[in-house]
């Protein structure tokens, strides 16, 4: 496997915490730290266009390809919805007064990640809150959407991750995961498989069929884990950690591939907090806080 370093965008005033893909293969948007939210182009670095700006940090973005909506979590507001091509707010909640870690989409419905414990639960169609899952008095973390078996799991700083029915909105299982906070949590694209990742630097595989039984732990970093992404084609797994490292690993085995960091690679000086592995030339993105956005070309060399 080979990985190379293509392009570097810069711009953010402070550190990058969120990544979301864009409308097409070669868009993505970013936000951080500043509180601007901004489109760029993979092809064109140099052309960052900022859609929003807000008055507090965003750690979430999530884009809602169907009404061309760009959830921005501003951090002790709410959510505010944008037109990335009109460039106004077509839409807000206010929420809470805390920190907003994440926010995924399934049928018309919105899960929101809460500091204070609670997954907010909204109707997307008129914008209301259905119903506040709360289940610790702990952050919500990381949140993760199997279609399949219509599960929503939750990964937690109380070191749990909790599995609720998407339809009923019960709470299902509680997963004693992690020694530490679950900073990321992804199904497989089989979703036969829940994969999580922690401050306590290990990553976790989980049987879904077999409730969730763990199926194999792997010291994966020197620091916390941040992010997991997979790859298009479903075969590489991607982390992010605050050892300043990203690594590239078998979606099936976890087996480690390659290391991206500094000294290989010119990778980031500090904390890589988020990852987007594009379909765009099967690219690989890493947002961190140094400021930037790195892009990496991930080739497997065949046998």
């Amino acid at each position: 496997m080979t990985i190379h370093k293509l392009d570097t965008f810069g711009g953010h005033r402070d550190c990058v915490y969120a990544l979301e893909a864009g409308a097409a293969p070669n868009q993505f948007f970013s936000a951080g730290g500043d509180g601007m939210v901004v489109r760029w182009h993979l092809d064109r670095p140099d052309l960052g266009d900022l859609v929003a700006q807000v008055p507090a940090s965003v750690y979430a973005l999530h884009y809602e390809s169907e009404q061309n909506r760009l959830w921005v979590g501003q951090n002790y507001e709410g959510l505010h919805l944008i037109d990335p091509d009109k460039k106004i707010e077509v839409g807000s909640l206010k929420l809470t007064n805390a920190a907003i870690f994440d926010i995924k989409l399934y049928q018309k419905t919105a899960y929101v990640a809460l500091a204070d414990g609670v997954v907010v639960v909204i109707d997307t169609d008129h914008l209301a809150i259905r119903k506040h899952l709360k289940a610790s008095e702990q952050s919500a973390r990381c949140l993760a959407i199997n279609p399949v078996e219509r599960e929503l799991a939750v990964g937690y700083s109380d070191s749990t991750v909790r599995i609720f029915d998407l339809t009923t909105l019960d709470l299902k299982q509680t997963i004693p995961a992690h020694t530490n906070s679950v900073f990321a949590a992804a199904y497989t694209p089989d979703f036969l498989h829940l994969i999580t990742g922690s401050r306590d630097a290990r990553l976790k595989s989980w049987d879904v069929d077999k409730a969730y039984a763990m199926e194999q732990e792997v010291v994966a970093h020197m620091f916390a884990i941040n992010h997991l992404v997979f790859s298009a084609d479903a075969q590489l797994m991607a982390t992010a950690s605050m050892d300043k490292s990203i690594k590239i690993w078998d979606a099936q085995t976890l087996r480690l591939l390659k290391v991206v960091d500094r000294a290989r690679h010119a990778g980031h000086g500090t904390s890589v907090n988020r990852l987007l592995w594009t379909k765009h030339q099967n690219l690989l993105l890493s947002a961190s806080d140094d400021r930037t956005i790195s892009v990496w070309k991930v080739e497997e060399k065949k046998v």
